[in-house]
């Protein structure tokens, strides 16, 4: 059995898997647009989005329709690592017994028995670690609307610790990604990579105001820019939605953000947050051409301004809530996600509720222009335009608090 999700989701496929009673491994993989998303590191803090990378891919073994273990297509033991940190476990396998887990079909499988037989950690807890690595991989492929999949009947993992029946599983983590969707824009929605998003925390001295002394502290304990939302889940040995929930407040006020990677700074850091702007204002562009941002930033640089570039319209959601930008330009047609929609979903924040937007297009007509009013944009500005009339645009907004309205 194989295909593409377009033509089968991936609920049905399991649910297939589960009325055949299949023993095997289903393998999935991820398209283009839900692939994680780098920052280039070229220059010091300035942001660019860079290549797709690898194709995300997963893995999900069963036994008479049941799930016996998922795994990432790109095994890692640093998942189960992040388990064990929840339970004390400091203790490992030497070099020689990891280097034996390569030749198996599931090392990461593998290295569960492999702690379990030292006894460094005791049935329970394996079977533990098992459940919470099953319920995060089908958080993921639930979330899934592009990919394509392949079934393998074949033999099963052995030996089995645990095998979960799917229909519940199914129901218990699709009500979970559903109540995920509405934690959106301040959490993410519906890049696949979302959970891979690093806590930063933006605004101390407000946190200081409002809560406790030791809530501060463990807050600056994990947004540290390397610890991501799903690490976290895993440390503390909850689920993703859960921990979600108990952050959203702060991102939704901007006292801690949730970014997709940080760019180093020259001294090997991430960049300081709060440090002040030295330019006259932020100037973020989102928009699919490259030859416009060239222009735009040619135009607004020797200015004094700093101006910021996103080729990519699924990536800009989540940057420009870690860019912080003072005006935001965002054309109108682009691919996936046109800048109607990045618009509006930006209104519906309060960080975004009055920072001005301008729109770009190649059309000027009176529906464009009403269209753009509709979902909250500030002004509008046709291409090509000249420098003068940018320059117009972003002195007049720029820095200004000014209500929204075409």
């Amino acid at each position: 059995m194989q295909g593409n999700l377009n033509e089968i989701d991936i609920c049905s496929i399991l649910q297939l898997i589960s009325l055949g009673q299949r023993t095997g491994q289903l393998w999935v993989e991820a398209h283009s647009s839900y692939q994680s998303h780098k920052l280039s590191p070229e220059d010091g803090i300035k942001h660019h989005p860079v290549g797709e990378g690898k194709p995300q891919s997963w893995f999900v073994f069963f036994l008479n329709g049941q799930i016996v273990y998922c795994q990432a297509g790109e095994s890692s033991l640093s998942r189960i690592d992040d388990y064990l940190r929840y339970y004390r476990v400091e203790q490992r396998l030497n070099k020689t017994q990891l280097a034996n887990l390569e030749s198996m079909n599931s090392p990461e499988y593998g290295y569960i028995w492999s702690l379990l037989e030292q006894n460094i950690i005791t049935p329970k807890v394996a079977r533990n670690i098992i459940h919470g690595l099953v319920h995060e991989t089908l958080f993921d492929l639930l979330s899934l609307h592009q990919g394509s999949f392949i079934f393998d009947l074949g033999a099963a993992l052995v030996p089995q610790l645990t095998n979960l029946e799917i229909t519940v599983l199914v129901t218990k983590v699709t009500k979970q990604v559903q109540e995920w969707k509405q934690l959106y824009p301040h959490i993410q929605y519906p890049h696949i990579q979302s959970p891979e998003q690093l806590l930063v925390l933006a605004d101390t001295t407000r946190l200081n105001d409002v809560l406790l002394a030791s809530t501060v502290n463990k807050l600056q304990h994990w947004a540290d820019g390397k610890t991501t939302l799903r690490q976290l889940a895993r440390y503390l040995n909850r689920d993703i939605l859960t921990v979600a929930k108990a952050i959203y407040p702060y991102v939704q006020q901007g006292w801690l953000q949730l970014v997709y990677s940080v760019t180093l700074c020259a001294n090997n850091q991430p960049p300081n947050w709060q440090q002040v702007d030295k330019h006259k204002g932020r100037v973020v562009c989102i928009e699919d051409a490259i030859a416009i941002c060239e222009i735009v930033e040619s135009i607004l640089k020797p200015q004094g301004y700093e101006a910021i570039s996103i080729t990519k319209p699924l990536e800009a959601l989540s940057l420009v809530f870690q860019l912080k930008p003072d005006l935001i330009l965002c054309d109108i047609a682009m691919p996936e996600l046109d800048g109607y929609e990045i618009c509006s979903m930006l209104r519906h924040s309060t960080v975004f509720r009055i920072l001005p937007i301008i729109m770009l297009t190649g059309k000027e007509g009176f529906i464009d222009r009403v269209r753009a009013r509709m979902v909250g944009a500030t002004d509008y500005l046709t291409k090509p335009f000249a420098d003068t009339e940018l320059l117009m645009l972003v002195e007049k907004y720029i820095n200004v608090d000014s209500a929204v309205g075409v």
